[in-house]
């Protein structure tokens, strides 16, 4: 229960420390949708949808642009997500790997390393 405390607290002051960029990374994703679904003429709830939908790299296909210019920011959109989930997992990593480091046990850890050394 120690590990879990520990990781989430690690993990959430990450997610403050970076919140503005994840704060810009979720704006810009939002606006861009907004631009695309008023170009391509779809209802604002349709456009963000749309818009989450390929900055996650869902993509049901269910909505998707036609015109070319829509498609090009749609690209944007995908590197958008792509980032923003990059840094989200990059958080939890980081995170697990410190609360292991805390809460490992020390005998254990000679263990390891003794097993590794003779390998």
């Amino acid at each position: 229960m120690d590990f879990s405390i520990t990781f989430f607290q690690l993990f959430f002051w990450g997610i403050l420390l970076i919140a503005p960029i994840l704060t810009l990374l979720c704006g810009l994703i939002t606006g861009l949708g907004l631009l695309v679904g008023r170009r391509e003429g779809w209802p604002a709830f349709d456009s963000l949808y749309w818009a989450f939908i390929t900055a996650l790299t869902v993509g049901y296909g269910d909505i998707r642009p036609i015109k070319k210019t829509s498609k090009v920011v749609s690209i944007i959109i995908a590197w958008c997500g792509i980032t923003l989930t990059g840094l989200l997992v990059a958080i939890a990593v980081k995170s697990a790997s410190t609360a292991f480091e805390i809460h490992m046990d020390p005998a254990l850890m000679q263990h390891i390393e003794q097993r590794l050394h003779k390998g």
